[in-house]
């Protein structure tokens, strides 16, 4: 009985899905739907005002020809696809959040609001949902067809270039790991004596404050307090130079990074990955400026999202071939020592594996004992761990700040732009945890300057009373507080942002302009001490100034919310394939994403994770086993 009315209204949604194609893209409405997209435009672009830039230029034909070209293609591809209406649903759920995020983008980039009640806006949404869904669902059946090849034509080396390659392939997966990992080390360390003794910045200086002067706080994940102070002190003693302790937790950062970039590209070998994409993954590891940056910088994001990257390759083994999985040591090794790292070098990593860990073992049939008592060693050794450290080391809690960013973000959006609408009553309880010098210093885009005299023991001593507070403002101010959300996050989601959350914060050597995309700087007690200064200028400008969102492609490559895309698309494209076990990595991936939407603010650094991974990708969408399968060949 369950099972046919499960069929029945299964039946009934890929009905509705099908009326689309007829009913909003055949082709003689083709034409006015692409017009449509042309005139809905300026609400997905960010034009400050230049909307004639659109509309009154010979770009608009171009556009809109263009369009209707893709159009017509795409809808030729989609009518050949056997099972068009899935397909079609699952590429129009993907095309409508895409077009609401841009939409959404575009409003909060311009205006720092978005009016929901803006009907062209919602119909702008709706317009560009009609044009992507065939276009995504044409790229998804493209890539399925050329999947049968995971090399491209013409691409077979030739002459010496044949040798090389056929003595590379001879050699054993540890010589080329070793190899490899040396290769990353000799690409980085010219960027490493530009910028001697590496970017020590975020946090870094009150990280090592509380190892020299031992008073520490759970604000700061402790492993990496004890790790980055403790070497620095340590080399300090030594040599009487924080410059040389600086450098050597950078170097063993390096060190640490590239030889698991190097595992990676093994691992991209041992699932059938062509040579062509290995080539590709070691040049992007080895000189992508992302990577190079974060490779070199004390943050511990670095070794974060290094753990996480592994883990991440872990569960894509497990889904791949569980009993193969938990026959071996390795695996379950692997899964443990970096979901245990992840979890201990950022706080947001315990909630996200914490979340994932039913997801898994509901995912896991046959293994949920055996993956059960994994997790279990897991949380243990995590909680052993950090409770452990902490009562050795005599942590201190700093507050609840953290964990209340959004609702602090929230209050302060009230009372910066509707106070009036605020009784005296709801001001006196807001300043008790709040001070009226703190709700002055409200930016929507970065929630620091607020949190920062946030009254903990005011709100530790009558908690319900300002989630009272809290509630009546949210009920009496709904769009207020979804925007205040949505600005301290829109940049992890919406392709289009310039990074500039710190515009106009000065720091020890220079005052934030134009961009916030990297940290960039030496804070004390170190100082720069560049051997190469026309190189250190070329990662300031690219981390400080809007030096490759000038370039056209390029600058999406920068973009956390163009890489969030690239990966929901890849995401989208798995699930199409009907390759659902697969999708147990994009789950662990999403849920730390959902982690810094709760965040104070949108920096590349919070989402380091999606350049790490990004040569994984490739792999994916190029793998070809047939549809239907569960699972199949991995890269």
């Amino acid at each position: 009985m369950k099972r046919s009315m499960k069929t029945s209204i299964k039946n009934r949604f890929h009905k509705l899905t099908s009326l689309f194609p007829a009913a909003c893209a055949a082709g003689p409405a083709l034409p006015g739907i692409s017009l449509a997209a042309v005139l809905c435009l300026p609400r997905l672009l960010n034009l400050q005002g230049r909307e004639l830039a659109v509309s009154n230029s010979w770009f608009s034909v171009l556009v809109w020809a263009a369009l209707w070209l893709l159009l017509r293609r795409a809808e030729a591809v989609c009518r050949q696809d056997g099972k068009e209406g899935r397909g079609r649903a699952a590429a129009g759920l993907l095309a409508f959040f895409f077009s609401l995020c841009l939409a959404f983008g575009r409003e909060l980039d311009s205006v720092g609001n978005v009016d929901f009640t803006d009907g062209l806006m919602w119909l702008s949404i709706l317009v560009w949902t009609v044009v992507f869904t065939p276009l995504i669902l044409a790229g998804w059946i493209g890539l399925e067809k050329s999947g049968e090849s995971g090399q491209p034509p013409g691409s077979r080396p030739v002459g010496r270039l044949a040798g090389a390659v056929a003595w590379w392939e001879g050699l054993s997966a540890g010589k080329q790991a070793v190899l490899t990992a040396a290769f990353f080390l000799l690409s980085w360390l010219p960027v490493f004596l530009a910028v001697y003794p590496g970017f020590f910045v975020y946090d870094a200086q009150d990280e090592l404050l509380q190892a020299q002067t031992r008073q520490f706080t759970t604000h700061h994940p402790l492993p990496h307090v004890v790790l980055l102070g403790g070497i620095i002190l340590a080399v300090h003693k030594l040599t009487g130079s924080y410059n040389a302790g600086i450098a050597a937790y950078t170097l063993l950062q390096m060190a640490v990074l590239a030889g698991l970039f190097s595992c990676v590209i093994s691992y991209m070998k041992k699932n059938g990955a062509a040579l062509w994409l290995r080539a590709a993954g070691i040049l992007y590891f080895a000189l992508f400026p992302v990577i190079v940056m974060f490779s070199l910088c004390s943050a511990k994001d670095g070794i974060f999202s290094g753990a996480l990257l592994l883990l991440l390759l872990a569960v894509l083994d497990m889904a791949k071939d569980r009993e193969a999985f938990f026959s071996s040591r390795k695996g379950p090794l692997i899964f443990f020592s970096s979901a245990l790292v992840m979890m201990s070098f950022r706080h947001n990593g315990m909630y996200a594996l914490l979340v994932m860990a039913p997801i898994l073992l509901a995912a896991m049939k046959g293994c949920r004992k055996r993956l059960g008592l994994l997790l279990a060693w897991v949380f243990a050794a995590w909680l052993l761990c950090s409770k452990g450290l902490g009562a050795a080391l005599s942590a201190e809690d700093p507050g609840s700040q953290e964990l209340l960013t959004v609702p602090i973000q929230q209050l302060a959006r009230v009372y910066r732009y509707e106070k009036e609408s605020l009784t005296e009553e709801q001001c006196r309880t807001l300043y008790e945890i709040l001070p009226e010098e703190a709700l002055a210093r409200y930016n929507p885009k970065l929630s620091d300057g607020v949190k920062v005299d946030f009254q903990n023991e005011a709100f530790r001593s009558r908690p319900a009373r300002y989630a009272r507070l809290w509630l009546e403002l949210a009920v009496s101010h709904p769009f207020t507080f979804v925007n205040a959300w949505l600005m301290t996050s829109y940049g992890f989601w919406y392709p289009d942002t310039v990074i500039d959350v710190y515009r106009g914060n000065s720091v020890f050597t220079y005052t934030y302009e134009d961009s916030s995309f990297f940290g960039y700087e030496v804070e004390q007690p170190g100082v720069r001490e560049s051997r190469l200064p026309w190189l250190e200028e070329c990662y300031r400008r690219m981390s400080l100034e809007i030096t490759q969102q000038r370039i056209p492609v390029v600058s999406m490559l920068f973009s956390p919310g163009f890489l969030f895309w690239l990966y929901a698309f890849t995401a989208g494209y798995v699930f199409y394939r009907r390759k659902y076990s697969l999708m147990l990595p994009f789950a662990l991936l999403l849920l730390v994403w959902l982690t810094v939407l709760l965040g104070p603010t949108c920096l590349p650094r919070y989402v380091l994770i999606l350049w790490f991974a990004l040569p994984v990708l490739p792999g994916l969408l190029l793998s070809a086993p047939s549809r239907g399968t569960a699972s199949g060949p991995g890269l």
